[in-house]
């Protein structure tokens, strides 16, 4: 059975994590300056994501913009697809990308080396997504 029961469940926990990475200085100012368009296609239950680095951000506060769905009007630069259990299991920091891109678990479109290059950024963010889920009362969810 998959981890979201459904688009709803995965846009909450997936959304408060990227909406709270787009804002932190730890994590934030190191995407931004990628200058990437990355998109996140995720199955099981569907979703897609862009993350918007290529051009200044629309809120304040925030160093680059979190699209949701597939009518956004941008060309991504990388587009990395999973299933939605997959990258739940990433941003616990439990999936090496490298082993993941290996296995096909993870299938990425574009230039990999600049993606890679972005992993030390989000490495705060996997202490966070399960603080998250906590705070969100979806303990449940969470993986030891």
């Amino acid at each position: 059975m998959p981890v979201f029961k459904d688009y709803a469940e995965l846009h909450l926990c997936l959304s408060t994590l990227y909406d709270k990475a787009k804002c932190d200085a730890r994590i934030a100012p190191k995407i931004r300056d990628s200058h990437l368009v990355i998109q996140f296609r995720y199955e099981e239950p569907r979703a897609v994501v862009t993350i918007n680095a290529a051009a200044p951000p629309t809120q304040p506060g925030a160093y680059f913009d979190v699209l949701w769905g597939d009518d956004t009007g941008l060309k991504p630069d990388v587009e990395m697809s999973m299933k939605a259990d997959i990258a739940h299991q990433f941003w616990h920091g439990k999936i090496n990308l490298m082993t993941a891109l290996a296995r096909r678990q993870i299938i990425a479109k574009g230039p990999i080396p600049k993606i890679l290059k972005l992993l030390p950024a989000v490495e705060p963010m996997y202490e966070m997504y399960p603080r998250l889920l906590r705070e969100m009362g979806r303990a449940d969810l969470v993986l030891t």
